[in-house]
């Protein structure tokens, strides 16, 4: 069965839009920021993709665009008077920034209670020690959709593949959160077939084209494919898996839409919070 977080997306937007006009009606309007640095493509591609849903749910939007040359220190001077602003709720610096730039010391810049993304450290700790915080979008929309498919995660052993900071590592914290058992696996891992053929389930984060191949997944597993590479192909041989898999998520209309929920759902969680503080 394929699992369509597009559909499951529009649930979370629409109570995003429904509570955003809540808070319009007392005066307040959610608002996100989206920086972007240099003009990659799929960076352009992806930022307007998600000013154009805050936009359908109401959410204001204010985009930065920065040139490519641009110093790391410059870079977190912009995220810092972001941060400052009282009308600015939530904060996405899209990633990846051109090499020269220190990404971690741009996340850092980020106002723990604006990091609607859940990029920086202190999110990060919060999620895995289970503290109250910002979850890392693309981690969250994945448990968001197991939920939505009523997959039992206690006891389970899930295998992730990848290790980013802001993917890979947080999925699986937040997976052992849930009483599943966590294996982290990488593109270096040794026999790595070994590991992904005894996942219940399996989530694919490594960034490269049907990496994960059908013979080296387990009968039965669910499969969340979170790669997204050029030609709309994810990290999994779908053509192999699909028949193998219980459920599987497709590239497109999988992981991608339920991203772009959870981002929205925070910033409007943040707008909340910042009305509280008023």
């Amino acid at each position: 069965m394929l699992m369509d977080g597009t559909a499951a997306a529009k649930r979370i937007v629409d109570q995003a839009a429904a509570d955003t006009a809540a808070l319009k009606a007392d005066g307040v309007t959610p608002c996100l920021a989206t920086v972007l640095v240099g003009s990659d493509p799929a960076s352009v591609t992806y930022v307007r993709m998600k000013q154009n849903r805050s936009a359908k749910a109401g959410i204001g939007s204010w985009h930065v665009e920065l040139p490519e040359a641009i110093t790391t220190r410059t870079l977190v001077a912009a995220l810092t008077e972001l941060s400052q602003d009282p009308d600015v709720h939530g904060i996405l610096l899209q990633h990846p920034v051109p090499p020269h730039i220190d990404e971690r010391a741009a996340f850092e810049a980020i106002a723990p209670e604006k990091d609607v993304d859940g990029v920086t450290m202190h999110s990060f700790a919060a999620m895995a020690f289970g503290e109250p915080g910002f979850v890392s979008a693309t981690p969250g929309g994945i448990l968001r959709l197991l939920d939505e498919y009523e997959v039992d995660l206690a006891g389970k052993h899930a295998v992730v593949v990848g290790r980013s900071p802001i993917l890979g590592k947080p999925v699986g914290m937040m997976l052992l959160a849930r009483d599943a058992t966590v294996t982290y696996c990488h593109s270096r891992t040794a026999d790595l077939a070994s590991y992904t053929r005894q996942a219940d389930i399996l989530v694919a984060a490594v960034g490269k084209p049907k990496f994960i191949t059908g013979d080296a997944i387990k009968p039965g597993a669910v499969v969340i494919d979170a790669g997204y590479n050029p030609g709309n192909i994810g990290d999994v041989d779908f053509a192999g898996a699909v028949d193998k898999a219980s459920l599987i998520t497709p590239v497109p209309g999988g992981v991608g839409p339920m991203t772009i929920a959870v981002l929205l759902e925070q910033t409007v969680a943040a707008a909340k919070m910042a009305q509280r503080r008023l």
